[in-house]
């Protein structure tokens, strides 16, 4: 059934950027499969690298997941020496997580991986095209923030 409230440029939009993110993130899974990371880890280890010793509380926040699965994902993480705990050093009360050097490895080899897929998918298109693409992405995305 059509939806009268919406042009067809809109409802295929929907539909291409929903199969789009289905794909990238099936994708992004199967890349991890030869890494030792989950995929939950490797979502933490990106906000954990983009702000630095976070606490297990904000880090629950960004992921929008209970603390107690945080709690067990960063023991995980500690146990392979991806992250470790460390006393804040104003409030000694607060525990921050750290991204030790093989969790930076990993992220940059992941993050290294992705962009290949990406970059051959887009391989036969003009930069002008990319360009379009990533400009048309940012103003989307701008709205949504």
């Amino acid at each position: 059934m059509k939806d009268k409230n919406y042009d067809d440029t809109i409802i295929e939009l929907e539909k291409e950027l929903r199969h789009l993110c289905t794909v990238i993130k099936q994708k992004g899974r199967e890349i991890l499969i030869n890494f030792e990371i989950t995929p939950p880890q490797f979502e933490a280890l990106q906000y954990l690298r983009n702000e630095e010793k976070i606490t297990i509380g904000e880090l629950s926040n960004k992921m929008f997941l209970a603390c107690s699965t945080i709690t067990d994902l960063v023991d995980r993480m500690e146990k392979n020496s991806l992250v470790k705990r460390v006393r804040d050093e104003k409030d000694r009360r607060v525990v921050r997580i750290v991204v030790l050097e093989k969790g930076h490895e990993i992220i940059n080899e992941v993050l290294h991986a992705r962009r290949n897929y990406l970059g051959d998918l887009l391989h036969d298109l003009k930069n002008e095209e990319k360009d379009f693409i990533l400009k048309s992405i940012e103003m989307i995305y701008s709205r949504t923030v």
